[in-house]
């Protein structure tokens, strides 16, 4: 069978002669309630990564040695994202080896093992392994969760249903405050707020117990029977069909060329290299633009442009968080309708006059006698760096990753660039506030702000558009960017090791 633009299930030429095919966001409820299961991955990822600026605050009253060291107090926060880059570099291969659900199962039992430690650690180096625990099983799902969504999705609602992780990953963060303040006068305050997040991961492995396994990675592994029965409750009668065509000859041409796939692979195709430069690329900007500065430190950021108040920062805080949650889901609605570039593009372009704002507002504001009306200057800016962030920056750089790589690689592919964004989120975290003693706070923002500009020079350069794209039509887009649009229709890994 010669598969033509026309021909494949979920390309614009395809639902254009088949319109009523088209499948919305609410449309199948199988799909949704499978995104929602896989997605308390990104609620553990988002908690996580919220929950610690408070619960350190009461570590640091019980042990006398934490309050007394720096050095104990970045370990504790950051030993997460060691253990996140660590799951996420072996998260790849451990879903292409094993599978999407193996993978998301043992991801909720090292996170739960993790929480459990840390609410029982008599001492700090305990709670210290326990975070590193927690962060494997965050790295882990990082990876896992959006590859699994895409991976049964429709093509023309996959970056909704994708983009429904970072919104679980937003409402993390914002559930990590709300528990920060429910806990403040409840006996053993840090255990509960960090032990609590059990919950979440011990409910999503009792639910993907229930749940199958990506039909596409069925079909690569052979077994076309599971795979077909999973596609028939996503699609109806008519669109089954075609699309069991699709991943078949998909398939057969994935296990034609097999082989096992490297690191070192990555880098040798050139295809791929373009793929994983633009993937890669855009987890790295997401966090070189500031976002988990503002997540991590946006208190202490408050607290910079005037409010004292321990309280009122909590809660601009949280009004920050909120905002997060809220635009992620403008995003959803964007991204299978505006598109990645573009959304990306119109984000970033907010995100710059956001952080220029800021950098004005903290730059006039250490100048002034009075900093109240630049204090509140600054506030905004943080609110519209937020509200200009989340509905592009956010969701579209994990999007981008779950459909950019041909099947063979996309768990290797996915797990690299995800080690990219907590590698970047790491050194973003542990900086932001020697940068900002040492240039300034307003100078900061605006290093931010150049870093933003880059950005969108790289999108421009380097990101295509893979809205409403099948699988199978990104895979040749990037071959024809690799080789010219005169190239054949062989498969793009035909030129494996052609640089």
């Amino acid at each position: 069978m010669t598969l033509t633009l026309e021909s494949i299930p979920g390309s614009s030429g395809y639902l254009d002669l088949f319109p009523d095919r088209r499948m919305s966001y609410f449309s199948n409820m199988y799909v949704l309630g499978l995104t929602v299961i896989a997605g308390i991955g990104g609620l553990l990822f988002g908690y996580d990564t919220g929950v610690i600026s408070g619960a350190l605050l009461y570590i640091k009253d019980d042990f006398e040695a934490v309050n007394q060291s720096s050095f104990l107090q970045e370990t504790i926060v950051s030993m997460a994202l060691v253990g996140a880059i660590v799951g996420a570099a072996s998260g790849g291969w451990i879903n292409d080896a094993y599978g999407r659900k193996k993978a998301t199962l043992l991801a909720d039992v090292v996170f739960t093992a993790g929480a459990i430690i840390m609410a029982a650690a008599p001492d700090p180096y305990v709670l210290i392994l326990g975070r590193l625990l927690v962060g494997l099983g965050v790295g882990i799902a990082s990876v896992t969760a959006p590859v699994y969504i895409a991976e049964a999705s429709p093509s023309e609602v996959r970056g909704g249903l994708v983009s429904t992780n970072v919104l679980m990953i937003t409402s993390g963060q914002f559930l990590s405050y709300l528990v920060n303040l429910a806990f403040t006068e409840v006996p053993g305050t840090w255990r509960w707020m960090l032990g609590v997040s059990a919950v979440p991961a011990i409910i999503q492995f009792v639910l993907m117990l229930f749940m199958p396994e990506s039909p596409r990675w069925l079909f690569m592994k052979s077994d076309k029977e599971k795979a077909i029965l999973v596609l028939s409750k996503i699609y109806d009668i008519a669109r089954l069909e075609d699309e069991i065509d699709h991943l078949s000859a998909a398939a057969e041409e994935e296990l034609r060329k097999k082989k096992t796939v490297r690191y070192l692979d990555v880098f040798k195709s050139k295809e791929i290299r373009l793929a994983f430069l633009a993937g890669a690329g855009l987890q790295a900007f997401q966090q070189f633009t500031g976002i988990n500065t503002v997540m991590y430190y946006s208190p202490t950021i408050v607290q910079m442009a005037g409010f004292q108040s321990n309280q009122l920062a909590l809660l601009l805080s949280l009004a920050v968080a909120g905002t997060n949650a809220v635009g992620t889901i403008v995003g959803i609605y964007l991204i299978d309708h505006f598109g990645r570039k573009k959304l990306a593009l119109s984000s970033l372009a907010g995100v710059i006059i956001s952080l220029v704002l800021l950098s004005w507002a903290f730059i006039s504001g250490s100048s002034a006698s009075s900093s109240g009306v630049y204090g509140w200057i600054a506030v905004i800016g943080l609110a519209l760096y937020i509200a200009f962030f989340a509905p592009g920056m956010g969701p579209v750089p994990w999007t981008l990753n779950s459909e950019v790589y041909p099947e063979q690689y996309r768990g290797i592919c996915g797990g690299m660039s995800a080690t990219v964004n907590w590698i970047s989120n790491l050194i973003v975290a542990q900086t932001f506030l020697t940068v900002a003693e040492l240039v300034g706070t307003g100078a900061t923002f605006l290093i931010l702000a150049g870093i933003a500009v880059l950005a969108v020079v790289f999108v421009i350069l380097f990101v295509p558009e893979t809205q409403g794209l099948t699988f199978l039509e990104v895979e040749q887009m990037w071959k024809e960017r690799a080789w010219g649009s005169s190239c054949n229709t062989e498969s793009l890994l035909e030129h494996g090791n052609i640089s």
